[in-house]
């Protein structure tokens, strides 16, 4: 395994505590970043790192702070994304819960580099450990003079505010988290304009991830170069990988950028260390619910942004879920379609009907009620929604049945022909081979 960087509290206890963070480095990089460096030089520097995203477009952190107007007299705000609503993926809960000031050291060094008074932390509403953690970080760190006004004599004013969401999937698109700030609906907005331009009230606006905002005081650290070749190329710095489902140890794992593969993550003895005893792998899902499944004959794949996306996939929040031979993958696409049905915000009809169609066709042919025709009519159900609605929903939504129906093609037909899933028959067989083997008469 690599070094532990955003997963330092793991050899450092109580790093939610400021004073050891301070003895640990902490706040060095704002004191860097304010005494030798002007706003738009901490820019450029974590434009030449590279930084990507982390939240899953993988979209340059330094090309989308450069969009900001230059002449634009209204205040700046930066909104960081902690609203982390992808199934499978649990990241930025583990920094937030686990090393607190380094995000808020990572929100005042980026607030002085676009030159924000004001930040505003959306976390999701489920996350009461990681707000009441939060809190009471930000608490200390403003009675110690690391947030507020004046920031340790610097002359740099820095206000945090952590807002709690309600619950939407949704509102971890950009323009719908700005949305739900001002007081409205999570829905998304119509782009143009950008939120660089015109954001939270109607302000220029910068949304980062979390995990992407806290590798900006690593590179004032380490140097951009440094964060650019701790990885692959275009894909830098450290990445933190959230592996759950049929594995022996689920959890959180760092590594560099596209340094080890999908296979490493899930067999490695560092790692998720193989798959639940008496079963073998079946699929996985790399990045997240929302992107498309991989076989287990495709997993020899670089986890960075490229290298999954070379697979027909996406790293998306790197937030891999696997599954053993005991998982119907009808079942799996159900599941999930049913979950991005509650969650669609209603604003597009091909999102908000069409979800409700995938959940019908599913649903009867995990019944064994459909005939081989409903599979045709599902694919061309899900093609209706691709690319079709104002925010990437639409695509994510159709990403399980889609990817399901296009590799796992044989268990949808089984349904369809033996009216059944094959879990059923399996599980009979394996309690009449049971009761056979025991004596035990049927």
């Amino acid at each position: 395994m690599s070094e532990h960087i955003l997963l330092r509290h793991r050899d450092i206890p109580d790093l939610n505590q400021l004073e050891v963070y301070r003895k640990h480095g902490g706040f060095e990089a704002f004191r860097k970043a304010v005494r030798s460096m002007k706003p738009g030089e901490v820019t450029d520097v974590v434009k030449a790192s590279g930084l990507r995203g982390r939240g899953g477009a993988g979209f340059p952190t330094g090309m989308k702070w450069s969009f900001l107007p230059k002449d634009n007299p209204k205040p700046r705000y930066l909104c960081v994304n902690a609203d982390e609503s992808e199934p499978g993926t649990y990241k930025d809960r583990v920094i937030i819960e686990r090393d607190p000031h380094r995000l808020i050291e990572a929100i005042v060094v980026s607030c002085h580099a676009i030159r924000s008074q004001t930040a505003y932390v959306y976390i999701r509403g489920e996350f009461h450990e990681g707000a009441r953690t939060l809190e009471a970080a930000l608490a200390e760190a403003r009675a110690k003079g690391y947030v507020g006004k004046n920031i340790l004599g610097t002359g740099i004013d820095v206000e945090i505010h952590v807002h709690r969401g309600a619950g939407s999937y949704e509102c971890g698109e950009e323009t719908a988290l700005i949305e739900s700030l001002e007081g409205k609906r999570g829905q998304p907005r119509i782009r143009p304009p950008f939120p660089a331009v015109v954001g939270l009230y109607g302000c220029p606006t910068i949304v980062n991830n979390v995990e992407t905002l806290v590798c900006v005081p690593l590179i004032l650290e380490r140097g951009g170069e440094w964060f650019a070749n701790y990885g692959t190329e275009k894909n830098g710095g450290p990445k933190l990988y959230s592996i759950s489902g049929h594995v022996k140890r689920p959890g959180s794992y760092e590594a560099p950028m596209g340094k080890v593969t999908l296979r490493e993550l899930i067999f490695g003895p560092g790692y998720a260390q193989g798959i639940r005893e008496g079963h073998m792998l079946k699929a996985v899902v790399p990045g997240g619910s929302s992107t498309p499944v991989l076989t287990a004959d495709e997993i020899d794949v670089r986890m960075d942004f490229d290298g999954v996306a070379k697979a027909g996939s996406m790293l998306g929040s790197a937030g891999a879920i696997v599954m053993d031979d005991s998982t119907c993958m009808v079942w799996m696409a159900k599941n999930l379609t049913a979950f991005y049905k509650h969650e669609s915000c209603g604003k597009c009809s091909p999102c908000r009907e069409g979800t409700g169609w995938m959940l019908r066709l599913l649903t009867r042919i995990e019944d064994g009620e459909a005939g081989e025709k409903d599979l045709d009519l599902l694919w061309k159900v899900t093609d209706s929604i691709a690319g079709k609605t104002v925010c990437p929903f639409g695509d994510a939504a159709v990403a399980p049945p889609q990817s399901t129906l296009k590799k796992f093609r044989d268990e949808f037909l089984y349904h369809v022909r033996e009216k059944q899933c094959w879990r059923k028959v399996a599980s009979t067989f394996a309690i009449a081979t049971a009761r056979a083997g025991s004596g035990v008469s049927a």
